[in-house]
Formats: structure tokens, sequence, C-alpha cells
């Protein structure tokens, strides 16, 4: 009887573990979404406009905890380190999940090896943005007049290696003007001092940039995207400004540590797709300028992420930003 009443106990341990695996019980408790910045940055924005629906589908609680530090490599170090069980799942970023290595030699990660890509939400352009102080109202007069004065003004970013201080670099580096990069720890903060005036030009997200816009305590004079974006369609684009080849675009997406099995990938990515076509959510994200890229799989997601830390290597080590 001893033997009988083990055997059912490893029989049905197996079959749980099984539906498990297969993500037929999945998710049975409340599943964590790791941000890695503080409240306010285009990466929460994102994730705080997709977690209620995803939540809804899936019948359990999301809940969005922002773990920030190091531009959000500390979050991700540890996301990678968590249990694959599609308990733990990250809002990741371009910065974070391509761009890191190339700026900085012991990250704790390696962006291929250590995530499960599960889905792009995203696409947003950055906008260049200057305070209503700022004396120039195009492109052409903001270059000028830095070109006029350098090293004079500061630009403020999410952190080092952040995307939004990419961006500035590569403003920088076409544009020919000499801007001093002052890094925050997250865009709430750093926007706080720029819509204070501490600073008077940025290269933020337009997720984060956008109700500033909308508010007038910011100008936009450019979007970093190769056409004009619905969201601002009197705002040219650089190229029109007269900065060609200043083309920036920042992507979120989830991410998983990369031991989650398959079929928990497949569900949370078939979950993250419906919400993402929801009226609610789309309507959300057209009003920050954000493209869904929704259709990508998991497979075409890593090949994005695999592609962009080849593509944003090179424009590093041509602008020759290193950060240790």
């Amino acid at each position: 009887m001893g033997k009988y009443v083990l055997w059912l106990a490893a029989s049905l341990a197996a079959v749980f573990g099984a539906q498990a695996q297969d993500g037929a019980n999945y998710p049975s408790k409340p599943v964590r979404m790791v941000v890695g910045v503080p409240p306010g940055g285009g990466t929460d924005v994102v994730a705080r406009i997709l977690v209620p629906k995803l939540a809804e589908q899936l019948g359990q609680t999301v809940f969005i905890e922002n773990r920030p530090g190091a531009t959000g490599t500390t979050a991700a170090a540890m996301v990678a380190a968590s249990p694959g069980d599609g308990y733990t799942i990250m809002m990741g970023h371009v910065s974070v999940n391509a761009i890191a290595p190339s700026l900085f030699s012991n990250l704790g990660y390696d962006v291929i090896r250590d995530f499960a890509p599960v889905a792009i939400t995203a696409s947003v352009p950055h906008l260049v943005t200057v305070h209503p102080s700022f004396p120039a109202n195009s492109l052409q007069e903001m270059i000028a007049y830095l070109k006029a004065n350098p090293g004079k003004l500061s630009f403020p970013s999410a952190g080092n290696g952040s995307m939004p201080h990419l961006a500035g670099e590569m403003f920088k580096s076409l544009a020919g003007v000499d801007v001093l990069h002052v890094p925050y720890k997250g865009t709430g903060q750093s926007m706080q001092d720029l819509l204070g005036g501490v600073h008077l030009v940025a290269f933020d997200t337009m997720a984060a940039a956008a109700p500033h816009v909308r508010s007038g305590k910011l100008r936009a004079l450019a979007v970093s995207s190769a056409a004009r974006q619905p969201a601002f369609p009197e705002v040219p684009t650089a190229e029109e400004g007269g900065l060609p080849g200043y083309i920036v675009t920042t992507w979120y997406g989830v991410f998983a540590p990369p031991t989650t099995p398959a079929p928990i990938v497949a569900r949370l990515h078939a979950e993250i797709v419906k919400a993402m076509q929801s009226p609610d959510v789309r309507g959300k994200l057209d009003g920050i300028g954000a493209d869904s890229t929704y259709s990508r799989t998991p497979a075409d997601f890593a090949a994005v992420v695999r592609t962009d830390t080849a593509r944003y290597a090179k424009i590093v080590k041509d602008i020759g930003l290193k950060l240790d």
C-alpha cells in the first residue's frame, strides 16, 4: 500500500509538472513584471498601458515592480537569473537588451543567451525637444545656436547608456555640436529638470515627451523617424529639418528568463498580442506615438535583438562612446 501511495504521488507530481511546463495550468498565481526604471519613463509608460489588459486576459494579477539602477541593467541581470517559471518577466527595451554590451564591459548578463524574448510591444521614435525659453523655432536654428555656444548647454537623459543618452550623442556627432550630457536615475528625474529649465534641450522618446509637448511645457523641433508621426503631424522629421541620417527608434518588449518553457512563452506571446490589438490599449499607444509591432513572433523578436546588438555596436564604436 505504501509503495502504491508513493507511486500515485509521483504520478500526480509528474502530471501537474507537465501541465506547468506546457502552460495548461499557467498562470496559477500573480505574475511580476519588472521594469528597470522609475515610474514616468517610456518603459514604465508602455508597461502600465499593457499590464491591466494582460491581467484581465490571464485571469491573474500582473503587477509592476520598478527596480531602477544602472540604467535598467541591474533589473535585467536580476530577471536573467530568476526561475524560468513565467512568474517573473520584464519589460525590456533596446538600450538594456541590445545596446548595453557595447557600452559596458561587465553587465552580469548576456543579451542573447540570458533571455527568452516574448514579444515586442511598441516602437517609438525620439523627439528633439527644447524648453520654451530656448531661442530657436526650428532644428536648423537650434543647431546654429549650439554651434555658436559650444559646451554651454546640457541635455539630460535617463542615465549613462540609456537610449536618450545615445540619441543625444548621435545628434551631437551628426550635427557637429558640443552639448554636455547629464545622466539621471530615470526619465522621471531628468524630465523634472528639463521642465524646470535646468536643461534647455533633450532627446527623449516620444512616449516620455509627448504629454509635455501637448501641454506646451516643451516644444518639439523634430522627430527622429523616417516619416512624420500621426501623433504629431506638424513636427518635421530631422531630415526635413536639415539633419539627414538622424534615425533613432526605441523598441520595448517583454522578456522572460532563459529557462522559461516554450509553451509558457507562447502563451504569454499570444496574450500580449491579443492585448495589443484591443482598442483601448491601441488608443493609448497611439497617443504616445507608439507603433505596435505585436505581429512579431518570439523568434522574430530574437532576430531583432541580434540585429540591433550588432548595429548599435557599430554606432557606439563610430561615435567613440564607452562607459567603463
